[in-house]
Formats: structure tokens, sequence, C-alpha cells
């Protein structure tokens, strides 16, 4: 015999309950049509209708549709796949960090308190003053930059490492790939395949070089006096102005507020004492290690690799950090430097001068994605495939195929889950 079930009110079911339950149960016809409506789906046996009475009863197996709720939290939890960088064009503006929109309420507000006669107080290092609590991190991700680029010279040993000699795109595999997508100037000649070289360490970790400055709340470098200053990598110049002290390289401290007299335009008249810090003829400075250390090589690469972007993220959240919105330049420092040197798109009728916007990560410290191979021995990537390829970061890639683990940040990116089909069967695949 079925056993009596307490009633039960569609009111009181949780959006994420699931399970199945039999009984006998009651309930009227409008509680019916708004459980369908829902998505309940019922199926009744040995049901048995009594004439045309308010009531429906009978014995039932009623399954109540998982929710999808639990998929929902899991997906954004654990993405299955994640959208490769998109290519920005160079026919236009770079998108900016803040809204537009945001920029100008702030700029009008700001305006508003001034007229006001209200003064906002400025926190270091706004106000020139030194963020001692950012001290430690700056010495952190100058350490964790040093292993970086030691590890990345001395992987460029066993690792092959090709760029194309016409345009930007870098490949990490034995052989280069024979993807369609190259943009430059002889790329019709080509049928837009590559041609590939063999690449150095900068291919790997871009370099991004902004002018050292003695004084950032000081003189403006001006077009005249742009050989007057040193350019140093950009992450480095971030950890001296954060605090980091370097003899060669020294930076004014302040303690207190107020005017100070300026400094003459200062330069270290020679550039080999950064030689640490710098990716300059790091491939020739550190020797082939043994084949068993690489492993570990790429462990201590891929953790310097994450140590540097996320410190160079904290300080960026306090430091001021421009780009420009049109070419690869990057000031460190709240002046923005009037030197005339950007050649991308409309440069004419800015006379040169670069497009200033607040820089991103990226933009400060370059990840430089490019395809992930799953066999750096095995044929070579084919275009017709393309969407079917995952990317990753030149440095996590090359520390993969050096023996590390893969990230579980960087997986969907690489699109390790997708089974890669034959030619023939690409057109098939939804």
């Amino acid at each position: 015999m079925l056993q009596q079930l307490p009633s039960v009110s569609p009111n009181t079911r949780h959006p994420c309950q699931k399970g199945v339950c039999m009984g006998i149960m009651e309930f009227r016809r409008h509680q019916i049509s708004s459980w369908s409506s829902d998505g309940i789906k019922w199926n009744f046996g040995l049901q048995k209708l009594q004439g045309v009475g308010p009531l429906i009863s009978g014995a039932n197996l009623c399954a109540i549709q998982m929710s999808r709720c639990d998929n929902t939290n899991k997906q954004k939890e654990f993405p299955q796949n994640a959208n490769l960088p998109p290519t920005l064009p160079k026919r236009r503006k770079k998108p900016y960090p803040i809204p537009f929109k945001k920029i100008k309420q702030v700029a009008k507000e700001n305006k508003r308190l001034a007229q006001m006669g209200i003064e906002t107080p400025l926190d270091p290092p706004k106000n020139g003053l030194l963020a001692t609590d950012l001290i430690p991190v700056a010495y952190e991700v100058l350490e964790a930059w040093k292993v970086l680029i030691k590890g990345v010279a001395q992987l460029l040993h066993v690792i092959p490492v090709h760029g194309c000699s016409e345009c930007s795109e870098v490949h990490i595999a034995e052989m280069g790939h024979k993807i369609q997508n190259c943009l430059g100037r002889t790329n019709s000649t080509r049928h837009s395949f590559h041609s590939w070289v063999r690449g150095s360490i900068n291919d790997v970790l871009i370099p991004i070089e902004p002018y050292h400055l003695y004084d950032p709340f000081g003189r403006r470098i001006m077009h005249e006096t742009r050989f007057d200053y040193d350019r140093i990598p950009a992450v480095v110049e971030l950890c001296i102005q954060a605090g980091v002290d370097i003899p060669e390289y020294p930076s004014r401290r302040r303690t207190k507020g107020g005017l100070v007299e300026e400094p003459k335009p200062w330069s270290s008249g020679n550039s080999t004492t950064l030689i640490d810090f710098d990716t300059y003829e790091a491939y020739g400075r550190y020797p082939t290690p043994p084949l068993e250390d690489f492993p570990n090589i790429a462990r201590q690469t891929i953790a310097a690799y994450e140590t540097v972007r996320s410190g160079v993220r904290r300080l960026m959240k306090k430091f001021t950090v421009k780009a420009c919105g049109y070419c690869s330049e990057v000031h460190v420092g709240p002046w923005r430097h009037i030197v005339k040197l950007c050649g991308e798109y409309k440069h004419q009728w800015r006379d040169g001068k670069h497009g200033w916007q607040d820089a991103t990560l990226d933009e400060v410290f370059r990840p430089n994605y490019v395809w992930h191979v799953r066999d750096p021995k095995g044929p070579p990537l084919k275009g017709a495939l393309k969407r079917f390829y995952g990317k990753a970061p030149a440095v996590v890639e090359m520390c993969i195929h050096a023996g590390a683990e893969v990230p579980e940040k960087y997986k969907p990116m690489m699109r390790l889950d997708i089974i890669l089909p034959e030619i023939d069967e690409a057109g098939l695949v939804a």
C-alpha cells in the first residue's frame, strides 16, 4: 500500500531543490497550471480523475526538474573555456580603462568642490610622500623580476622560440605554425603566412621602457631634453618610485610636503649597471643548466611571473601610470612627458604627441599571448583548426613545455578540454 505523504505546497519549493517523491497528493487545478509554467514535468501513473470537481487525486510519481542554479555557480567558479584576448585595431584609439562618462563625472565633482573652496586631501604617494606599506611589495617585485629574467634566459637554451620577421607574432614550438594571420608589409606575397626567424628574450618579455625620473613631481620632460634621461624597464621604474633604492638610479624621497628646489636633469652615463634588471644580453649571461634542473627552473619562473603581475597590480592602484592610447609608450609619474615620438594613427593631428590615458596592467607588463601547443614536437598548427586552439602568455607556455604544471587560472583560455578534430571534420563541429 502507498503511504500518505504530507501536503505539499508549491510555495515552499526552493528553486534549487531536486529529487523524486512518490505518494498520494491532492492539489487544485490552478496549482497544476502554475507549477507546469515553472518548468516542472509531471508523469502520472495510476491516475484517476474524480468527476469534474476542483480536486484531482491519485497515486502519482512526480519528478522535480533539477534547477540550473548549481550548474551556473559551478560554471562561474570553474569556467570551461574563456575567450581569447581581442586584437585591438590600429586605426582606432584604445578604449579607456575607466569609462569616459565616469571620468567626466569625477572631474565635474572636483570642479564643484574647488569652486566651493573645499580642498581634497591627497594621500601618499599622490602627495609626493612614500607609501610605507608598499615598500616591501616593491622589493619583492624587483627580486621576482630578476628571477624571471634569469629563468626565461635559461629556458631559451632548450625551448625553441620563433618570431615573425614581419609582424609581432611569436610561437613556441619546434617549428612555426601555419596559421595565416600575418599583418606585415609583405603579407600579400606570402598569403599571410608568417616568416619565422629565431626568437629572443625580448619576444617573450616585451620591453616596455619609460624615462627614469629623479623627481616625478619635478620638471616635465620636453622633446628637446629627452636625451638627458635614461630609459629603464617600466617594472623597475615603478619599484624605484615605490621606495626601492638603486645607487645608479637615485630618486628623490620626500619626508614632508612643501616646495623644494628642482634638480637638474640627471643621467647615469653608464647603463651597464642595470644589467641584472634588464633583458639586454640576458641569453649570453646565463649558461645552459643541466637538463634535470629545467622543471625546477620552470616552476620558479612561473612563480616569479605571477609575483611580478600581482605586485605591479598593487603598485598601480596607488601610483600614477599613464599609457598612450595609440602606441606602446608608457610613463610612470603624475606629469606626462611631451616627447613627440608617437607615430601611430593620426599622429600628424597631434604633432607627434602621445594621447595619454590611464594605463592597464597588460600595458605595463605585457603578457604577449601565444598559441598553446599540446605537442611541441608534433605537426605545426593549422589555420583550419584555429578556433579549436587556445592561447597562453609566452612565459607560461615556455614553462609548461619545460615541465611546469598548468596554473588553474590559464586553463580556460588554453582550452585543454577540447578534442582537436580532423581538418575534414572541422566544418561538422557546431
